[in-house]
């Protein structure tokens, strides 16, 4: 079994920075793709941005040119940088990736934005 496990969460001010880690229980060339998730309070979970394993990475249109993914494969972990955050960044954030044809995912950290 995978395990995940999200850190760097917290209170940031409108326009300011936040760096997620997500810390992955195995090598994380051997997972086909991490991506990182969002859930804000009556909303459905949205895709934020993944990384493959060859280093391709997506965004979804509302984060692009502000978040960043990246990983350090020494450290099986995958990073998601947040830059000019917005009110509306709101949410919980997880990281997921699949094994197989299992999925897992971490437990969450709260990014909170204030205006």
């Amino acid at each position: 079994q995978v395990q995940l496990v999200e850190s760097g969460g917290g209170l940031v001010q409108a326009g300011g920075s936040l760096r997620l880690s997500c810390a992955v229980s195995e090598s994380i060339f051997s997972l086909n793709l991490v991506d990182w998730y969002r859930q804000a309070p009556g909303k459905e979970r949205e895709l934020v941005a993944g990384i493959t394993s060859l280093g391709s990475t997506n965004y979804a249109d509302s984060v692009k040119g502000r978040f960043a993914i990246s990983r350090d494969n020494a450290k099986n972990t995958v990073y998601l940088q947040m830059n000019s955050l917005k009110p509306e960044d709101a949410a919980v954030y997880y990281c997921n990736t699949q094994q197989g044809r299992s999925a897992y995912w971490g437990q969450g950290t709260q990014v909170t934005v204030s205006s």
